[in-house]
């Protein structure tokens, strides 16, 4: 027996701004991405779209691809062996369009060739023919037809309470895409069983593989999805995409085949965020105080339903925002059209109702003669409160007042008086003087559910695992760029009191799901699953090593060494499984009623803004924001959430749009679908609340999407402020400012 006597410490545990372990190999291209996946033999897919929005298909002819030297398959919807329908939350989109289609950019036929230039060549070789009917592109047209995937209604409280003060107003806001640099891809490698891997970047390997397997046709086992390296995601891989197409091809052809899609076949290849258009009536007293408030979201989901009814469920209860109201009537619709399918993004609904809600904020502190922030201060919900839409009392932290005051005390940026064209709204390409740039100042606070609401059994498993050589932690969660690695890595570390630890992202065949990486939920579910499972090993090697505490070098006991670790653990590895459960939700009653949501989280931004009115041009000049996060398991991973969410939030305010016309993307490149560059971005000042969560491991919180709620609604306010002008869609384009459109 040992008698060395030391103080416990551990490097690399919670509270500390670790380092990346794919953080060099991503800087200096080494990182395998999905589409950097090679295999000898390997064929390459592509894909026969639909080029209209709406049409039946007269005629389909695959013989001319099928005669091509260096093509060895050539699928349709009657190749679909088994389920020939996919959808995340309902199955209804084709997996082949056979005999109509519903979207611009749908499915009909795959191919497989030696090179992707032969399948491109194949896939034009296809004679395809179709009847063009005419497309359903107008959310209130399917609304009043009833063209609707979901309606959802809320009333609470006294329905005939009124206030002296009244504000109505209509908003909308844009399709945006999630525009990750990383487009579609996989590569599915068949086995000699009649089974499959998949290597795919995905959202949530589990779902794909329920997905895959009904479209196959074939047993659970025979299907196994890898978590392949993710080139960003924020909702766009939520979706299945090309995940059934590959293993069709590959289990057809016997041979690996590898799918990369293009960036503009990417534009039709995922969902976007559902456009929305929002009527909203705030009444309150004279002294500011909220009365009522009424509002209808209509969301256009597109062809096919993807998140659709979640999405709306979404933005109906957070159209109140963060604010105490006993008089609340929400109706939303999400509504089928022939656009393009929309679904889950960064924000997730709670974006759009901000918008709306944000702005009727602002107009309502005008009318009353009342400081903007003093209003929200005044009716902002707290601990204790009531949700305003569904009832539900907010038991976790809910520092909105102590946020606002944050906030509105940071410095402001001093007024600018230099004529140097990089510091103007047009920049170096297109700018007038400094005389007539106005300046203007714009606040924002939302509120974002984490984690599945709505009675969801919401899990996720994870396995730690006690070795000679440190700590194993296993799970099927995916790391998609914000760090849940790192993150469970420094759990593990912190209870166990081991630096040595590696975290494996198990394929569907050796673990159960983690759920999806989305929700702002995988750092309080996988985290809280990898805390549960490292507590118990912890409990283990404790009792198996007769001590009181563990490090990296075993069991001790009253600060001697009793156990060490190749004793400990030199036999037989200490193991354990858990699958963690998050407190249990409700589904609302016929009112929109009940305790729906897990646990929220506030954010609020304030957006300083110069703007050129002659020429339609503005520079965010700075944005400051407070967010409540819990607690930090790595503060650098924190902050750079914070300015990535902000910076998207800033995108949709000032540039980002998919274009639709007729049902058609009309601009589906990065030439023409303007995303912020580092020029384009403004100095984000950052300030965070610790408040310990309801259940996240050492009370952290979700902080991915919050940022994003309410940066895109303090950019236009302060544009609006800017200006005088009500500009109630976003993103405001420059002929919404211009004095010359007027």
């Amino acid at each position: 027996m040992t008698t060395r006597v030391r103080t416990p410490t551990v490097r690399g545990g919670v509270g500390e701004s670790t380092y990346r372990t794919d953080g060099i190999p991503k800087v200096d291209g080494t990182y395998i991405y999905s589409s950097d996946l090679y295999m000898d033999r390997m064929l390459w897919g592509a894909t026969l779209r639909s080029p209209h929005p709406k049409a039946t298909i007269t005629k389909l002819d695959i013989g001319p691809a099928v005669a091509m030297t260096g093509v060895h398959a050539v699928l349709t919807d009657d190749d679909v062996p088994g389920r020939k329908t996919f959808g995340l939350e309902d199955a209804d989109q084709p997996i082949l369009g056979s005999r109509s289609v519903e979207y611009w950019g749908q499915p009909i036929a795959l191919v497989a060739a030696d090179d992707p230039e032969t399948a491109r060549l194949a896939v034009e070789a296809i004679d395809i023919e179709y009847e063009v009917l005419v497309p359903l592109t107008d959310p209130e047209e399917a609304d009043a037809i009833d063209s609707v995937f979901h309606r959802i209604r809320c009333r609470r409280g006294p329905q005939d309470a009124h206030g002296s003060v009244v504000v109505e107003g209509y908003y909308e806001v844009g399709m945006q895409d999630q525009a990750p640099l990383g487009t579609e891809s996989g590569l599915a490698i068949p086995d000699d069983r009649g089974g499959v891997d998949l290597h795919i970047a995905t959202q949530w390997t589990h779902v794909d593989h329920e997905q895959i397997v009904a479209g196959l046709g074939v047993v659970d086992d025979a299907v196994r999805v890898h978590h392949a390296g993710v080139g960003g995601a924020f909702g766009a891989r939520e979706d299945v995409s090309l995940q059934i197409h590959l293993c069709l091809l590959a289990l057809y052809t016997g041979r690996p085949v590898k799918m990369v899609y293009s960036r503009a076949e990417s534009f039709v290849g995922h969902v976007h965020r559902h456009p929305a258009q929002l009527w909203m009536r705030h009444e309150a007293d004279p002294d500011g105080t909220l009365r009522r408030i009424e509002a209808k979201v209509i969301i256009d989901g597109g062809a096919f339903q993807s998140t659709s009814n979640s999405v709306i469920g979404n933005a109906v209860y957070h159209a109140a925002g963060p604010y105490r109201c006993d008089s609340v009537a929400v109706d939303g619709v999400a509504v089928k059209t022939n656009n393009p399918p929309c679904g889950a993004m960064r924000g997730f609904g709670a974006v759009q109702a901000c918008f709306g809600h944000e702005a009727q904020m602002d107009k309502l502190a005008d009318a009353l003669g009342m400081d903007r922030v003093e209003l929200r201060i005044k009716n902002a919900v707290r601990r204790g409160d009531p949700l305003a839409t569904s009832g539900q009392l907010i038991d976790t932290s809910a520092p909105v007042v102590e946020i606002l005051e944050r906030l509105r005390r940071m410095p402001l940026p001093p007024q600018n008086r230099s004529d140097d064209p990089l510091l103007l709204p047009g920049g170096t390409g297109l700018t007038t003087s400094r005389s007539v740039v106005r300046r203007g100042v714009g606040y924002a606070v939302g509120l974002k559910n984490l984690c599945f609401s709505a009675g969801f059994d919401d899990y996720s498993e994870a396995r730690v695992v006690i070795t000679p050589f440190g700590v194993e932690v296993h799970t099927a969660a995916v790391e998609v760029g914000q760090g849940l690695g790192m993150s469970c890595a420094q759990i593990a570390r912190t209870v166990l009191g081991i630096e040595d630890v590696v975290v494996y992202y198990d394929d569907t065949s050796k673990i159960g799901s983690a759920g999806s990486t989305s929700a702002s939920r995988q750092t309080q579910m996988t985290g809280g699953a990898v805390m549960e499972a490292a507590q118990m090993a912890r409990e283990v090697a404790l009792q198996r090593g007769g001590g009181d505490r563990l490090d990296g070098e075993g069991v001790w006991k009253d600060g001697v060494l009793v156990t060490p670790m190749e004793d400990l653990v030199g036999r037989e590895n200490i193991e354990y499984h858990t699958r963690f459960h998050h407190p249990q939700t409700e589904e609302p009653d016929a009112s929109g009623q009940g305790d729906l949501h897990v646990d929220f989280a506030f954010a609020a931004h304030r957006a300083v803004v110069d703007v050129d009115q002659e020429l339609g041009l503005f520079r965010v000049v700075q944005v400051d924001t407070v967010q409540d996060v819990g607690f930090m398991i790595n503060p650098r991973s924190v902050v750079g959430q914070i300015e990535g969410g902000t910076m998207q939030g800033i995108g949709l305010a000032t540039l980002e749009e998919v274009v639709v016309e007729d049902g058609v993307i009309k601009n589906p490149t990065f030439t023409d679908y303007l995303l912020p560059t580092f020029l384009d971005a403004p100095p984000i000042e950052i300030d965070v609340i610790e408040e310990p969560s309801s259940f996240g491991p050492f009370g952290a919180k979700g902080v991915g999407e919050p940022p994003t709620v309410s940066s895109t609604a303090a950019v236009v306010a302060a544009i609006r402020q800017a200006t005088g002008l009500e500009l109630n869609r976003t993103p405001v384009r420059p002929e919404h400012v211009a004095l010359s459109s007027r």
